[in-house]
């Protein structure tokens, strides 16, 4: 099991939290449906380094200094910073064992569509799905192959197989990855818009003939 130490927040002050972020640190919040809100902060390296252990959806032994408890957390929200690219905020949710719960995982496409070789677009429609399971037993993604997808083909989410721990949310309807049809509307557009000045000039031509030959 991933485990992670925190530090108790009890100065909430943004110059306080900014402080914290350029000192290495992760502003954060534990809570859950037993565990009151406890403000706290962990390492950035540290809490990266963990979280590639645990997985997306995986659980952290959290250790918050002075608790003296084991919090078994998920992180539930992650807030970072588009243009510098480090996590700003985290929210852990402690998580009860034996209760299942929801979750978003990543939809994975695996292999090629002989669609898209056909001239076929490949439209990946659906890129997280929810499923119900107990704590341990969220998968960290869900492989859907695509390599016997032809155009105009499609995987819906009754085409995929949950797992034998855990069910899917989504409605069996929703379409995941499809081959759409090449459309020659474009094509077709470009060409009459081509041909359009080259019938201009010709008229002209024309006229200018007919012109000269009136004088």
């Amino acid at each position: 099991m991933a485990k992670l130490q925190a530090h108790s927040r009890n100065d909430l002050r943004r110059s306080v939290t900014r402080k914290l972020r350029v000192d290495g640190f992760v502003p954060a919040v534990l809570y859950g449906k037993k565990t009151e809100s406890i403000a706290v902060s962990v390492p950035s390296i540290e809490f990266m380094k963990t979280l590639r252990e645990a997985g997306r959806n995986g659980i952290i032994d959290l250790f918050v200094d002075g608790d003296g408890k084991k919090h078994q957390v998920m992180v539930h929200d992650l807030q970072n910073d588009i243009l510098k690219g480090n996590t700003t905020h985290i929210d852990f949710f402690e998580v009860d064992m034996k209760s299942e719960l929801d979750a978003d995982v990543a939809v994975n496409l695996v292999g090629d569509a002989p669609g898209e070789a056909e001239g076929g677009v490949l439209s990946h429609m659906l890129y997280t799905i929810s499923v119900r399971a107990l704590p341990t037993e969220i998968p960290e993604s869900i492989e859907v192959d695509i390599s016997q997808l032809g155009v105009g083909d499609s995987i819906s989410v009754s085409d995929l197989k949950s797992g034998k721990n855990f069910e899917f949310n989504n409605d069996d309807e929703e379409t995941v990855v499809a081959v759409l049809a090449p459309t020659l509307e474009d094509e077709g557009t470009e060409e009459e818009a081509s041909d359009e000045p080259e019938l201009v000039e010709n008229d002209e031509a024309s006229d200018e003939g007919s012109d000269d030959s009136e004088q």
